[in-house]
């Protein structure tokens, strides 16, 4: 997915704009790829409270007698506690699946706790909509649309005073949303991306960590680029986000992982980016990495690596829209700080997370295509070697750094020369060794500009058995033309 395509004989003199195009399908197919795997889910709030601690074990399953009599009570009891306490009683017993499908079977269950949700009584209010919460948790679709007639009532309490329960609706909305086309639907009719856009000035973390889950949920619908993703981009949203992300003193790491995935499911949409980099996204995700890079030397507090990878991926995919080189005013994306600061986190990832390591690898390789200052300093800094010591990790980490090594390499003579020789040729040797098509194929490729702009490598390969490691693959189909052209070249040197 990864890989870059091999060049053709013929096309190493002047293949550069050839790579750039084959870069660029290899770019849109890993967008697609990761469109198709994001993944959704739901969140639960519940009382910490003894009586609560075992979870759904703790409550009994509800027949539709006692489900109706928690109604009756709810709605007519004499005492307030007992009203309250007959909504407590009904929400324990919709913690499971049977109880909820008899409440919605359940004639005029609904109109009931609607008429809950929307009383005078701020207990009775707040036990309803955790009922509610426990119907949005539900895996049946039809459970979520028979929350429907509370919809616009969960979207009004959003403009509330209590931030309890605003999270708590929101975290309600955003489980509803992830069920039902139909939720969507009607949601996007009766304002939730205005009401989510006032949402987003609240001072309250636990109000934005909730809104980012609920927009979060809302960008991840199929339909989302045609009919969810333009009205975002036209609000105030985008640059909120933006705000929420910028480092600082104020930045909080939970909110801003929040908002950073919604940023990369709205950049992986592709619906306006360019609008994006209007707002500075891509200077604000360029300082964010740096801060991060800084964050993983002074501390050791775990979760670093949950913001690392929505603001690695919201960088390459941004990159793709435009060279770095022509970013302006970006001038962290055109120093040599953005590629120091990627080595600190690869680090950090091969501590903590090494799954991360190949999204790290995929910014430098979108960082350096187009950017001789930024293959300038992966030389300056003598982060080659290091680059190399990455190489035995995996085949997909192996393809990522050769497609690096390639993008230094095709700058042309100045840049070859400080490649070679070096530690790359017994590096390389060895990945010909390997039997994976794509690294080898992308060895092959790296050989070719070296014979083209340093014509000694050559000579140097030659010496340390170059033509036997070549042979070992002039038999596969993939790789035979490129193996014939290196064959050819060495012979006539």
């Amino acid at each position: 997915m990864w890989t870059r395509k091999p060049r053709r004989p013929g096309l190493m003199a002047g293949g550069v704009e050839e790579l750039r195009r084959r870069r660029r399908e290899r770019e849109a197919a890993l967008r697609k790829a990761r469109r198709e795997q994001q993944l959704v889910s739901k969140r639960l709030l519940r009382e910490d409270d003894p009586e609560e601690a075992g979870g759904e074990s703790s409550a009994a399953v509800l027949g539709e007698a006692e489900v109706q009599e928690f109604l009756r009570l709810a709605q007519r009891g004499t005492e307030e506690k007992e009203r309250e306490k007959a909504l407590v009683n009904l929400r324990r017993g919709l913690q499971h699946p049977e109880t909820q499908q008899i409440f919605i079977r359940l004639e005029g269950s609904m109109r009931t706790l609607v008429g809950l949700l929307t009383s005078n009584r701020a207990l009775l209010q707040l036990e309803a909509a955790r009922c509610l919460h426990e119907l949005s948790h539900s895996e049946q679709s039809v459970v979520a649309e028979a929350c429907l007639p509370a919809t616009s009532y969960l979207l009004t309490y959003l403009s509330g005073h209590s931030s309890d329960f605003i999270e708590l609706c929101l975290y309600t909305l955003g489980n509803l949303i992830v069920e039902s086309e139909v939720v969507r639907q009607q949601l996007l009719p009766q304002g939730i991306v205005s009401a989510f856009a006032a949402c987003i000035q609240s001072p309250h973390v636990a109000v934005l960590e909730a809104l980012g889950y609920a927009l979060s949920q809302l960008l991840q619908a199929k339909e989302a680029p045609e009919k969810i993703i333009p009205s975002i981009l036209d609000s105030l949203l985008p640059q909120h986000m933006l705000r929420l992300m910028q480092p600082g003193p104020k930045l909080n790491p939970g909110v801003a992982v929040e908002f950073a995935w919604c940023l990369h499911y709205i950049i992986c949409s592709q619906v306006n980016n360019a609008l994006l980099i209007t707002h500075g996204a891509l200077s604000t995700l360029g300082l964010l990495l740096l801060d991060l890079a800084g964050a993983v030397q002074r501390t050791e507090e775990a979760g670093l690596e949950l913001l690392a990878c929505p603001v690695v991926r919201c960088l390459s995919n941004l990159l793709t829209e435009v060279a770095v080189e022509a970013v302006g005013e970006q001038m962290q994306l055109k120093d040599e700080r953005i590629v120091a600061a990627l080595f600190i986190l690869f680090q950090f990832f091969l501590q903590k997370q090494p799954s991360l390591l190949p999204e790290g690898l995929w910014l430098l390789n979108n960082l350096t295509a187009n950017s001789p200052t930024l293959c300038t300093s992966l030389l300056s800094l003598d982060l080659i070697e290091p680059l190399l010591q990455l190489l035995p990790l995996s085949n997909v980490v192996s393809v990522l750094v050769l497609t690096v090594l390639c993008n230094v390499a095709e700058k042309g003579p100045a840049y070859c020369r400080q490649l070679w020789p070096g530690p790359l040729l017994p590096c390389l040797l060895n990945t010909l060794a390997l039997s994976d098509t794509e690294v080898v194929g992308q060895s092959l490729e790296l050989l070719q500009l070296l014979f083209l702009y340093q014509p000694e490598a050559v000579q140097a390969f030659l010496q340390q058995s170059g033509l036997r490691a070549l042979e070992r693959h002039q038999e596969e189909v993939q790789l035979q033309d490129r193996v014939h052209a290196l064959q050819q070249i060495a012979l006539r040197s």
